[in-house]
C-alpha cells in the first residue's frame, strides 16, 4: 500500500486536518515519562488519507536519526500538546528500528522492518514473513498475532494494535468563550447644500458735471469823445476772437469686487457610547471516579 507525506497528499492539511495549527514541531516523549525523544517530523497517510506513521526527529537522543511510529503506537496528550510514544520504551528498542529519509520510498518490505521492532516476542516468532514452503510447526496462538499474510495480501487491518489510533489516547474536544466585538459603521444623519443666488437693486447715484458756456458783455465808454489809437486789427473783418467750449458728461459703468469670503468645513465631534454585555466562556470539569 502507497504511503504519502501529508503535505504531499494535502497541501491545505493544516486547514483541513488541524484547524490552522501544525502537527510538525510537536515533542514526542518515551512511554508515559517526561524523556523527550524528539518531535514530530512529517506524517505518512495512505492513499486513503488516513494516518499511518509519524515520523519521529529524534535529534540528539539519537544523533538526528529520523525513525516511524505506527499511530496506533502513541496517544495525543491534547492539554500539554505533546505525543506520548507508547511503542517505544527504550532507546535500544529505537536504535533497532531502520531510519528513514524523506527521499525514500517507503515500501512493503521496509514497513515489515518497522512492524517487527514493535511487535511482541511471540508475534514476531509466530508472523510468517513472506510466503514460504510449509513447515510443520505448531505456532504459539496469542491475541496479538494477526492472520498470515504476505506482500500481496497485508493490510493495516491485520495489525489494529500498531494502526487504529485509540479513541480512549486520542480524545480532542474543545472549549468555547465568548467575546465582545466592537465594530463601527457609518450612517448618513443629514445633509448640507450650500449654494447661491442673485438678488438685483436698483441704486440712485449723483454725479455733478460741469458745462462751459460763453457770456459776452457790450459796455459803453464812459468817455466816448476822447480819442484813441486803434492796433492794426481796426477796421478789418473777420474773427477777432475764438474761445473754446466744455462740458463734463457722466461715464458710469459696474465693476465686480469681492465683498465676502465664506469657507464650508466640517468638524468631527468624538463622543464615547458605552455598553454592558454578559459573555460566557466554557470551564473543564473532570469527575474522577476511582
Amino acid at each position: 500500500m502507497a504511503l504519502y507525506k501529508i503535505e504531499d497528499f494535502n497541501p491545505n492539511y493544516r486547514q483541513d486536518v488541524f484547524d490552522g495549527e501544525d502537527v510538525k514541531g510537536i515533542p514526542v516523549y518515551a512511554g508515559k515519562t517526561d524523556e523527550k525523544i524528539g518531535t514530530i517530523h512529517n506524517v505518512l497517510v495512505d492513499e486513503t488519507g488516513r494516518f499511518r506513521y509519524f515520523v519521529i526527529d529524534t535529534g540528539f537522543w539519537i544523533f538526528g536519526k529520523k525513525v516511524l511510529l505506527p499511530v496506533g503506537r502513541c496517544s495525543v496528550d491534547v492539554e500539554y500538546q505533546r505525543i506520548n510514544a507508547i511503542g517505544i520504551t527504550s532507546k535500544e528498542q529505537a536504535e533497532k528500528l531502520p531510519e528513514y529519509d524523506d527521499s525514500m520510498t517507503v515500501d512493503y518490505d521496509y514497513e515489515e522492518r518497522v512492524r517487527r521492532v514493535y511487535r511482541t516476542p511471540t508475534v514476531e516468532a509466530t508472523v510468517p514473513v513472506e510466503a514460504s514452503p510449509p513447515v510443520e510447526t505448531t505456532p504459539v496462538v496469542s491475541a496479538a498475532v494477526p492472520a498470515a499474510y504476505d506482500r500481496n495480501t497485508y493490510t493495516y487491518d491485520h495489525e489494529p494494535q500498531l494502526y487504529q489510533m485509540s479513541d480512549r489516547d486520542h480524545q480532542k474536544f474543545r472549549l468555547y468563550e465568548e467575546k465582545l466585538i466592537v465594530d463601527k459603521s457609518r450612517r448618513k444623519t443629514g445633509e448640507v447644500t450650500i449654494g447661491k443666488r442673485v438678488e438685483t437693486e436698483t441704486v440712485r447715484t449723483a454725479v455733478p458735471v460741469e458745462k462751459e458756456r460763453v457770456i459776452i458783455e457790450r459796455t459803453t465808454p464812459k468817455s466816448v469823445d476822447s480819442p484813441v489809437f486803434p492796433d492794426n486789427s481796426a477796421f478789418k473783418e473777420g474773427y477777432v476772437a475764438q474761445m473754446a467750449i466744455y462740458e463734463e458728461t457722466a461715464d458710469i459703468k459696474k465693476q465686480a469686487f469681492v465683498r465676502e469670503e465664506v469657507d464650508v468645513r466640517k468638524e468631527v465631534k468624538r463622543d464615547r457610547i458605552e455598553a454592558t454585555e454578559t459573555l460566557r466562556h466554557e470551564e473543564l470539569d473532570v469527575d474522577t471516579k476511582a
